[in-house]
């Protein structure tokens, strides 16, 4: 079962949505600089069991237009399952994964085809996140195959 560590109604994370974000416990890829190492011990948060997860949407449902995970694609199978809840909401949805888009395809293939949008990219403090020209971050809009970096340049 994934686990997160909270969730909050958000609009800055996908260009143009009102996103449901939850943050999820259990990362694995522990980068040098992470600000949420907290989220690394997968027996931290709470379980996101389905009902629950079915619960938000339907309180939300007239307010987001996406549901945003942060990380969970280590479990595949649930994330997966979630998505489709998501999807037969009419919702469109995003994950964030510290992978890039290549290890994404080879080692969980099955998520790329469900999501609308893929933020990849391990945190690299000099590098910046998404508001940099610098960054290694992508955001890709996985519908249209556009780079969405430019909305988040000031």
């Amino acid at each position: 079962m994934l686990r997160y560590d909270s969730y909050d109604i958000v609009l800055q994370e996908i260009p143009n949505e009102i996103s449901l974000c939850f943050t999820i416990t259990g990362c694995q890829l522990a980068c040098e600089g992470c600000h949420s190492e907290h989220l690394w011990d997968p027996e931290d948060g709470k379980e996101l069991t389905f009902d629950f997860f079915e619960r938000l949407i339907t309180k939300y449902k007239r307010t987001i237009t996406c549901v945003v995970f942060m990380g969970g694609e280590w479990n595949d199978s649930e994330l997966l399952a979630l998505i489709s809840i998501a999807k037969k909401a009419n919702l469109k949805v995003g994950l964030y994964t510290g992978l890039n888009e290549k290890q994404v395809k080879r080692k969980y293939p099955n998520l790329l085809t469900n999501l609308d949008y893929l933020k990849t990219g391990k945190w690299i403090s000099d590098l910046g996140g998404l508001d940099s020209c610098k960054t290694n971050q992508v955001l890709k809009d996985l519908v249209t195959g556009k780079i969405l970096n430019s909305y988040f340049y000031h």
